[in-house]
C-alpha cells in the first residue's frame, strides 16, 4: 500500500484526533458500545475524515490490526494457558501457602504480595485476584486486622504485573506499536515494577490498613481455603470495561488424582520463561557489543529459544507434562488449556482494535502532526506519553485501550527522536504508568475490588483508587529517572 500524503495541515489533523478520541469515549462510556466495536468504527470513520482514500481505508485499518495481533495474540494465549494450568492444579495455592509459612505471621501480607507477583507473571489481573481471594481471606481470618492489610498487596501486585510486564496484552501491544524490544521491556518492567509495588502497594497497604478497618467479607466464607476454588469469570475483562463479575464455589476437581505440585516445581515453571527471555536479551546485547558472534548456529538457536513466543511455548509444553503428569489425562489437559483461551479472546481483539486505531492515526498523518506539536513546545517524549495515557485512562477507564491508543499516538514521536532501545522501553513503562492511575467508577476493576472486599464507593476511592494512582506516579517517576540516568 502506497504512503498516504496528509490531506490537511497540523491544526485540522489534531482537531480530527481530538474529535476521534472524544467520539470513542462517548461510544464506550455513554452509549455502552463494546470497546472492540467502538474502536473499529471510530478507526474507519477517522480514516475517511482524515483524507485516506476510500480504497485504502480498510487496508490501513487491517494493517494496524494485524501488526498488533502478530505481536500480541501468541503471547497472551500462551500466557493464559500457563496461568490456567497453575490455577487448576493448585499451584497458586501451593505458592501462597509456602510463602506465608516461610515468612511468618507478621510478614503474611508481604508473602501474599510476593506470591501474587510470581503468579501475576502469566495470569491477568481479574482472574489472579479472584483466584487468590480465598487464600487472602483465610490468612486474614487467621491473623486478624483489616482485610486491606492482606488484600491490597496482592491486588497491587496483580495490577503492576498486568500493566508493566509482558506477556500481558497492554505492555505487549504498546511495545509492538512502538517497536520496542519485548525482552528489554520485560526486564525494565520488572526492575521498575518491583520497587513500585513495594512503595505504592505494600507500604501503602500497611499505612491505610491501620487507619481503615474493613472486616473480612463473608462472600467466600464457609469453605477451607485449601479446597480448590472454582471461579467463573465473566468474559468482559475488568481492565477493558467489562463487568468483571465472578462466581465462586468449592469442589474437588474430578481430574486431580494426587497432591498438588511442589513449591519448587511451581517456582521453576514461573522462572523458566523469564530465564529464556533474559538469555535472548543478554545474547542480543553481547552480539551488538561484538562479544559473541550472533551469526553462529549455536547463538542463533539459543536466541530462538529466548524469543518470547518460543519461551512461552516451551513453558506451556513443560507445564502440560509436569503439572498434568499423574493428575490429569491427556484429554483433560487439552480441555484445561482450551478453556483458558475463551476469556482472553476479547482482550486480544480489543488490543488489536487499539492497534488499528493507532495505525489509522499514523497513516493519516495525525501522529506526525502530534509529533510536530510536541516538539514545538519542548515536552519530553516520556512525559507526553504519561500525560496522554493518563488522560485516556481517566476518561474511559480501560488500561488496555489507554496503552494501545497512546502508543499509536506517540509512535511517530518516538521514531522521530531516534531513541535508544532502553529509552523506548522506558516510554512503554511510562505509558503503562499513565494507564494505571486514577481507577474510578468507569473502571470495572474498581467495582471488582470494591465488591469482593464489600467496601462502599467512598472507601474504595480512599483505598483502591489511591493505591492505583500511587502505582502510576511511582512507576512513571522511576521510568523518568532511569531514562535520564542510563
Amino acid at each position: 500500500m502506497e504512503e498516504v500524503v496528509p490531506a490537511y495541515g497540523t491544526v485540522p489533523l489534531l482537531l480530527i484526533a481530538v474529535g476521534a478520541v472524544a467520539v470513542l469515549l462517548v461510544l464506550i462510556m455513554a452509549l455502552r458500545l463494546h470497546a472492540f466495536v467502538a474502536l473499529i468504527l471510530v478507526s474507519l470513520v477517522t480514516a475517511l475524515v482524515a483524507g485516506i482514500p476510500v480504497g485504502d481505508a480498510v487496508d490501513t485499518l487491517l494493517e494496524g490490526f494485524g501488526t498488533t495481533l502478530a505481536s500480541v495474540a501468541l503471547l497472551v494465549g500462551l500466557g493464559a494457558m500457563i496461568g490456567k494450568l497453575l490455577e487448576v492444579t493448585g499451584g497458586a495455592q501451593v505458592l501462597a501457602d509456602t510463602l506465608v509459612g516461610r515468612f511468618g505471621e507478621k510478614r503474611a501480607p508481604l508473602a501474599l504480595g510476593i506470591a501474587s507477583l510470581l503468579f501475576g507473571f502469566p495470569i491477568f489481573f481479574d482472574a489472579g485476584f479472584v483466584v487468590f481471594l480465598p487464600i487472602i481471606f483465610s490468612v486474614a481470618r487467621s491473623f486478624g486486622g483489616s482485610v486491606l492489610l492482606y488484600a491490597l498487596p496482592a491486588a497491587g501486585a496483580f495490577a503492576v504485573m498486568h500493566a508493566f510486564v509482558p506477556p500481558h496484552p497492554g505492555p505487549v501491544g504498546a511495545a509492538g506499536i512502538l517497536g520496542a524490544d519485548i525482552g528489554l521491556v520485560l526486564v525494565v518492567g520488572l526492575v521498575l515494577g518491583l520497587p513500585t509495588w513495594y512503595v505504592a502497594s505494600y507500604l501503602f497497604s500497611r499505612w491505610v490498613g491501620k487507619r481503615t478497618f474493613v472486616p473480612v467479607p463473608d462472600v467466600l466464607a464457609g469453605g477451607d481455603a485449601r479446597e480448590e476454588r472454582v471461579v467463573e469469570i465473566d468474559d468482559d475483562d475488568p481492565e477493558d470495561g467489562g463487568t468483571g463479575g465472578a462466581r465462586t464455589g468449592t469442589r474437588a476437581p474430578a481430574g486431580v488424582r494426587t497432591a498438588p505440585p511442589r513449591f519448587s516445581t511451581v517456582l521453576l515453571l514461573l522462572l523458566l520463561p523469564l530465564v529464556l527471555i533474559l538469555l535472548n536479551t543478554g545474547l542480543n546485547t553481547l552480539a551488538t557489543a561484538g562479544v559473541v558472534d550472533g551469526d553462529t548456529a549455536t547463538v542463533g538457536a539459543l536466541r530462538l529459544f529466548g524469543q518470547t513466543p518460543v519461551a512461552l511455548l516451551i513453558t506451556v509444553l513443560v507445564a502440560m507434562v509436569v503439572l498434568g503428569r499423574e493428575r490429569f489425562s491427556r484429554s483433560e489437559v487439552e480441555e484445561i488449556v482450551n478453556s483458558s483461551l475463551g476469556p482472553v479472546c476479547a482482550i486480544i481483539l480489543i488490543t488489536g482494535a487499539g492497534g488499528a486505531f493507532g495505525g489509522v492515526l499514523r497513516a493519516s498523518g495525525i501522529g506526525d502532526a502530534l509529533a510536530e506539536s510536541l516538539s514545538s513546545i519542548g515536552l519530553p517524549v516520556i512525559v507526553a506519553a504519561f500525560i496522554i495515557a493518563t488522560a485516556l485512562r481517566v476518561a474511559q477507564g480501560s488500561a488496555t485501550v489507554a496503552l494501545t491508543t497512546t502508543a499509536g499516538l506517540i509512535a511517530p514521536v518516538v521514531a522521530a527522536e531516534g531513541l535508544s532501545r532502553f529509552d523506548v522501553a522506558c516510554v512503554v513503562i511510562a505509558i503503562a504508568a499513565g494507564a494505571t492511575v486514577l481507577s474510578h467508577v468507569n473502571d470495572s476493576g474498581f467495582w471488582l475490588v470494591g465488591r469482593f472486599l464489600e467496601m462502599d464507593v467512598k472507601t474504595t476511592l480512599k483505598t483502591w483508587t489511591v493505591m492505583e494512582t500511587l502505582i502510576g506516579l511511582v512507576g512513571f517517576a522511576l521510568a523518568l529517572v532511569a531514562s535520564l540516568i542510563l
